[in-house]
């Protein structure tokens, strides 16, 4: 028995090296995993966690959370960049581009159907009553991320007063969400670096319960691939690769159809966002919503909720929310094209610009990792974004709030400050009364995301009709 053990170990050893995973069942894995990314980034983070780390055991519980926080790190949504990122290192840059591809695809088409029936059917009473509950049920889930994600970042006053002023900048002095979050990250790396042990605020997903899998014992193992070892030359060529096809695009889009046209405006409006999208989508959401709205028209203003409420109720990242946008903005206005042609289009160039470099920013650093591990001043820049990013959604909390609630906004300026102020006698009480069920389903009776969403919007298709 000794015999067999002792001839079998250099097979065991050799197909641990290469992982024994075959890139075939990895494939069905991402599109399990894919398809259950309900409930944004912690709950398709758990889902990935539980699969990868507790059912298949492929990766540890370490090098999963290592891999995590190096995604909290870059802009974009940290949940499609983990299953890049590990998609990547199972099976080089081909796992990470299937892992990828597949996090987002169900939710595009997914987004993309509802979009079509929302273009050519928004006025039907059970669509508008469908969107009118769901209205609702996301204003108590965005409340309900102000709280979750300020529990985690707010561990002291300094953080505190970093949330206070990025929510004031926004939302009294429209200051650009991308200045914010320059600002606060600018100032938690001086803090850092200058010792203050105000701006070490640790902070992460908790990936789940039970035995911790060690790295050694996963099929991954603990030592680090031949192909994840750090290759400029690699990176380079890769990522040199995917920026002509983020930029390439874009570039023939401006010059044969100029800067003024839809789709050159998308294409620049969004691939800006793949760039300063820090702390996730409820993060950017007020100002891309503040730009589509008041600047571009892309949207109505309770528009940004209905298309908030598709990206909450459909599996992949909630920053899909962006295709809405782009889809409602070539819609409206297609040039010579058909309306729902423009707006397919439109919607595929902003999934495009906002994902592409979402990959671009995992192969070019994930090989070099290693070196952010235990950085001091990069931990205390992502504390103070973190911190900044509680005062952009409580922004975004009262900006969706104002235009759920009421019927009607005046504007007003006081000096420098700038202000919807809401008409009190357009009082929407039915959306009053469906919002305050809504949080009361998810703070007192710890109701899901998706439980909530589909009651409301049931709620509201049945008041519709019974009021019309």
């Amino acid at each position: 028995m000794t015999d067999i053990a002792d001839k079998a170990a250099p097979e065991v050893a050799r197909q641990r090296q290469s992982h024994g995973i075959p890139f075939g069942e990895a494939v069905r894995v991402w599109a399990r995993i894919a398809a259950l990314s309900f409930g944004g980034p912690a709950g398709q983070i758990a889902v990935m966690h539980r699969i990868l780390v507790d059912e298949k055991r492929w990766i540890g519980e370490h090098r999963f959370l290592h891999a995590l926080n190096y995604c909290m790190l870059l802009p974009g949504p940290e949940a499609q960049q983990l299953a890049v990122y590990i998609g990547w290192l199972l099976h080089r840059t081909a796992g990470g581009l299937v892992a990828g591809l597949l996090f987002v695809l169900p939710g595009f088409l997914a987004i993309l159907g509802l979009s079509y029936i929302y273009a050519a059917f928004g006025n039907v009473t059970v669509v508008e009553g469908l969107f009118f509950g769901l209205k609702a049920a996301v204003l108590a889930v965005v409340v309900q991320a102000v709280f979750r994600i300020g529990g985690r970042a707010l561990k002291n006053r300094m953080m505190i007063g970093i949330a206070a002023a990025a929510f004031v900048a926004i939302f009294f002095f429209r200051v650009p969400f991308p200045l914010i979050i320059l600002a606060a990250g600018v100032l938690g790396y001086i803090g850092a670096r200058s010792g203050s042990p105000l701006f070490r605020i640790g902070g992460g997903h908790k990936g789940g319960t039970g035995p911790v899998l060690k790295d050694e014992d996963s099929a991954l193992g603990e030592e680090i691939p031949a192909h994840a070892r750090p290759n400029l030359a690699w990176s380079l060529r890769i990522s040199g690769v995917l920026l002509a096809l983020w930029l390439v695009p874009l570039a023939l889009l401006i010059i044969v159809l100029g800067r003024d046209s839809v789709f050159s405006q998308i294409g620049l409006f969004f691939s800006q966002m793949a760039v300063v999208t820090f702390g996730g989508a409820y993060a950017v959401l007020a100002y891309v919503a503040q730009e589509a709205v008041q600047h571009y028209g892309w949207l109505k203003p309770g528009e940004m909720l209905d298309g908030l409420g598709m990206a909450e109720t459909t599996p992949g990242p909630l920053i899909m929310v962006v295709q809405f946008v782009g889809f409602m903005g070539a819609y409206r206005d297609p040039g010579t094209l058909h309306p729902m042609m423009a707006a397919t289009l439109g919607a595929m160039l902003t999934t495009w610009v906002t994902f592409v470099p979402c990959f671009l920013w995992i192969f070019l650093g994930a090989p070099f990792i290693e070196r952010l591990r235990n950085n001091i001043a990069l931990t205390g820049a992502m504390s103070a974004i973190t911190a900044a990013v509680v005062g952009v959604i409580l922004n975004l909390a009262v900006w969706f709030g104002l235009h759920t609630l009421f019927g009607e906004l005046v504007s007003g300026h006081f000096g420098p400050f700038a202000l919807d102020i809401p008409v009190l006698g357009s009082l929407v009480l039915p959306s009053l009364l469906l919002t305050l069920a809504a949080g009361v389903a998810i703070f007192r009776f710890n109701a899901s995301v998706i439980t909530t969403l589909l009651a409301c919007a049931l709620a509201g298709m049945a008041w519709t009709l019974a009021t019309n």
